[in-house]
């Protein structure tokens, strides 16, 4: 029992008047004259005893009243927490994609707002915690308020990092509330949950989802793209489900599928090719999930990598390097234009002599910002000009020429270098030769094709931003007959291709997208990205003639956006929602409430709120005690008026 105002029990003290008053009996008798003496005697006796009992009973009356009536004033209660105490909950409500699917009650996440909104206590003070938001300390108005206005995130939050912000606000008397589905959470840590905490997980009704989980493409022909979505279903089969897709807002095509059990089907459309195809695929099928229902992609027109070859035997690089694709540019040795550097993607040093300290330090800037090199050495190469590139480049070095005659005859194909080059290993062809090479040694270094000694005459090696291509050996008639081989064109083409990062056909939201565009910005202007709803200003670093972009906290919704300097379009991209958001995977409630002996677990927000409130709820006894006081003065009375000694 505890006292809202204990202080006034210091007037129990007075219980001793009473008391003092009985003791010093100030109550004198009266004589009355009898004439019997022995008689007088008998009833003397009897009359003080019932006397002294009627003065035990009036004093213990008394005692009651003035202890009732103290005690009363006191203001007694039982409770978990003190009277003058607010209650604090701490809430967490898992506002994922999960949550936006229906439950017995309807929406889980409408369901779970409206419930809480409808039975915490209004003299409570909060704490919200989301998959978005943080506010503390908030009162009944301003926790009603932010609940309406929630709306699902494509935001995940591990339950271990809700537990500990929990347990950096939490206190003794605060009730922590934590309101998930526990999707995807198996190898989550509950060890650390707070003190007198509710879990609370809401499953959705439907244990049937399908769900788009990927999509590439193909190019078939030079006027159509195969598009190939890949769907993934989990639970029964399904059969005949619609599925279309839509360039922007035009329906291009239409079909049905068919997909069994807990497996996966790629279905595939023939698509026109256009100078942009803004793609959305959508499935006409009532699920779990409708979210991931859409699945957005864009493949925008063909962009050109810019090449520069310096040097003077380069015409088979431009036989290579056709217009269709690329945008060549050679240079002689003796006239360097370093000024078109740095707006290329890719500079190839063709067997140069020596390489001049002005270009070093161009190609330094140049790899610095991404640009790959190739550098075919001369016949005559000056060592310490190539090593003064090397330093600069912080690669290794290259060592002095070897006179040899060796086959070229391994090819790497593990390397991701060759992944899609070849459609199968070519073993049985005519091996190219050289007479020349340098040998070099790299500190990140992977051979791509070797001599038949195994020595590297084709290796690639790692710059922090870029590549370096070296071949061991001149390209030159003289020195070396890889110029007539077939590889040399499947080898130069692919490093071309390799060299323009394009853009992905999709991106997806709240993770971390690194975005190249091949633009020039001038000074003070920057990109932004927007579509009809949104638009934002992305973390951007601009070079010398591209920008990167890099996203995560935005964008939220999944869709089409462009990417703009001003008004001006530059380029089309596509965000969708994480893949792992559509999994049918939750924790075991089972298996928690073992792990978790003073947990409560719960499938109701109204049900486990009520019961919080019910242990929390103050029970007032001073009604009581005024009924016993009033109840002893009444005894009092009686006692007086109808107990004759």
């Amino acid at each position: 029992m505890q006292f809202k105002h204990p202080e006034v029990l210091y007037f129990l003290a007075l219980l001793i008047i009473p008391i003092l008053v009985h003791l010093f009996q100030l109550q004198r008798f009266e004589k009355v004259p009898f004439t019997n003496v022995a008689f007088l005697k008998k009833l003397q006796l009897q009359t003080r005893k019932s006397s002294q009992l009627k003065k035990w009973l009036v004093l213990l009356t008394r005692i009651l009243l003035l202890t009732g009536i103290i005690i009363a004033f006191a203001q007694p209660y039982f409770s978990n927490r003190t009277a003058e105490e607010k209650t604090h909950y701490n809430i967490y409500l898992n506002n994922s994609l999960s949550l936006d699917s229906k439950g017995s009650k309807g929406n889980l996440l409408k369901t779970a707002t409206q419930e809480i909104i409808e039975n915490t206590p209004k003299e409570a003070t909060y704490t919200l915690i989301t998959n978005a938001n943080y506010y503390h300390n908030i009162d009944y108005n301003r926790l009603k308020e932010h609940l309406l206005k929630l709306k699902p995130v494509a935001k995940e939050k591990l339950p271990e990092t809700v537990f500990l912000q929990l347990n950096n606000t939490n206190n003794q008397q605060s009730k922590t509330v934590f309101i998930s589905d526990f999707q995807n959470t198996k190898k989550s840590d509950f060890t650390n949950v707070p003190k007198n905490t509710t879990l609370i997980q809401l499953l959705p009704e439907q244990q049937n989802n399908l769900s788009i989980d990927s999509l590439f493409v193909n190019s078939k022909e030079a006027t159509n793209l195969e598009v190939n979505i890949v769907v993934q279903n989990q639970g029964n089969a399904k059969k005949n489900v619609p599925i279309s897709i839509f360039n922007s807002d035009k329906l291009i095509n239409k079909q049905t599928f068919s997909i069994e059990k807990n497996t996966t089907e790629t279905v595939q459309f023939l698509v026109n090719k256009t100078d942009t195809f803004n793609g959305k695929v959508s499935i006409t099928f009532n699920d779990t999930y409708s979210f991931d229902n859409t699945f957005y992609f864009s493949v925008n027109s063909t962009e050109k990598t810019n090449v520069l070859a310096i040097g003077n035997n380069n015409d088979f690089l431009k036989r290579i390097y056709s217009k269709d694709e690329f945008n060549f540019i050679e240079n002689k040795e003796t006239g360097i234009n370093y000024n078109l550097i740095n707006n290329q993607q890719l500079v190839i040093l063709n067997q140069l002599e020596s390489i001049p300290q002005p270009l070093i330090s161009s190609l330094t800037t140049f790899s610095n910002n991404s640009g790959n090199i190739i550098l075919i050495p001369n016949k005559e190469s000056n060592t310490n000009s190539y090593n003064a590139l090397f330093g600069k480049l912080n690669i290794g070095n290259i060592s002095k020429k070897k006179t040899d005659s060796l086959k070229i005859t391994n090819i790497n194909y593990k390397h991701p270098f060759f992944s899609n080059v070849f459609e199968k290993r070519v073993r049985n062809f005519q091996y190219p030769n050289s007479l020349i090479q340098y040998p070099t040694s790299f500190r990140k270094e992977s051979s791509l094709i070797q001599f038949e000694n195994n020595q590297a005459f084709l290796k690639e090696a790692k710059l922090p931003s870029a590549r370096l291509f070296w071949f061991a050996s001149p390209l030159d008639k003289t020195s070396s007959n890889f110029t007539n081989s077939p590889l040399i064109v499947p080898v130069f083409y692919t490093i071309g291709l390799q060299s323009l990062k394009t853009t992905q056909l999709y991106y997806t939201i709240d993770k971390e997208n690194t975005i190249e565009v091949q633009k020039q910005l001038g000074k003070d202007e920057i990109l932004s990205i927007k579509n009809n709803e949104s638009s934002f200003i992305p973390l951007q670093r601009a070079y010398q003639n591209k920008v990167t972009l890099t996203t995560k906290e935005q964008p939220q919704l999944a869709g089409s956006y462009n990417i703009n300097k001003e008004q001006q379009l530059i380029k089309k991209i596509a965000f969708n929602y994480a893949k792992d958001e559509s999994k049918l995977e939750f924790l075991n409630s089972n298996e928690l409430t073992t792990q978790l002996n003073k947990i409560i677990i719960s499938n109701s927000v109204k049900d486990a709120i009520e019961s919080i409130e019910q242990k929390n709820k103050v029970h007032w006894l001073w009604k009581w005690f005024l009924a016993l006081a009033i109840v002893s003065l009444l005894l009092e009375i009686l006692i007086i008026k109808f107990f004759k000694p």
